[in-house]
């Protein structure tokens, strides 16, 4: 495969950016978008151009490090796969492939395709944690908890912190991504006692960093690998209003 790339450049968050169209020959479809990358940057090397810098880690659809904005799709074209999982297979010979970095307030460009995604440690350092003392690891099944609710909080857990939900939203929101990691604490038992805290002090974190809010479009969840559900915004939702209630 004979691929055209049109990827975002940029030196550093004080400096403008624009696309630059770079050819990529002989490209196998059984790599992943990031390997392409890969052989991109070895070509550019010799040639003595700056490589194209981007965020990975894994490589295994784990870490969330990968994003990217793929001919306008968080992650691109791939269903429920983050960038490093999606193969050259889904394209093809003589495509033109637009590479952007993910575009939200929050995430400043710190060079070419990497973003600066440290407003999510900052949510979760204002509550997604659980601070009474638990002791030694106790026993598993020690704790009843609903089948239903486990499931529910299992599913919440998956969320990666990719941060496709924003890149995907028309209003940069983080919500799906804060609702995800409120749920899968305030499902289980152990979560409860800072369940109405944690909600209001994420939402407030989220409001400051500058995320945009919510009006359930749905982008969100069609661009999480995880396949995250949008319903968990509106127990969030939920929460919140029964936090005012109590706080007052």
């Amino acid at each position: 495969m004979n691929i055209t790339l049109r990827v975002w450049r940029q030196p550093d968050s004080d400096a403008p950016g624009k696309m630059h169209t770079y050819q990529v020959a002989d490209v196998s479809e059984d790599m992943s978008f990031l390997e392409m990358l890969d052989v991109l940057n070895e070509q550019l090397t010799i040639d003595g151009e700056d490589p194209i810098a981007f965020d990975s880690d894994c490589r295994e659809g784990i870490c969330g490090m990968c994003g990217l904005v793929i001919n306008g799709l968080a992650h691109g074209p791939g269903k429920n796969v983050t960038t490093c999982q999606l193969h050259m297979r889904s394209f093809a010979d003589g495509d033109v492939i637009d590479v952007e970095p993910w575009r939200a307030e929050p995430f400043t460009v710190i060079k070419d395709l990497v973003v600066d995604r440290s407003s999510f440690d900052r949510i979760i350092q204002a509550g997604g944690y659980i601070t009474a003392p638990t002791g030694t690891a106790p026993e598993a099944n020690s704790i009843p908890v609903n089948k239903a609710d486990a499931d529910a909080a299992f599913d919440a857990a998956t969320c990666i912190g990719c941060g496709a939900c924003v890149a995907a939203c028309p209003n940069g929101s983080a919500s799906l991504f804060m609702a995800a990691k409120v749920a899968h604490l305030g499902l289980l038992p152990q979560g409860q006692p800072e369940r109405h805290s944690r909600v209001l002090d994420m939402v407030d974190q989220h409001d400051a960093e500058g995320f945009g809010g919510c009006t359930q479009i749905g982008e969100c969840t069609a661009a999480c690998p995880k396949g995250i559900q949008i319903d968990l915004i509106s127990r969030m939702d939920r929460d919140v209003l029964s936090a005012i209630a109590h706080r007052k």
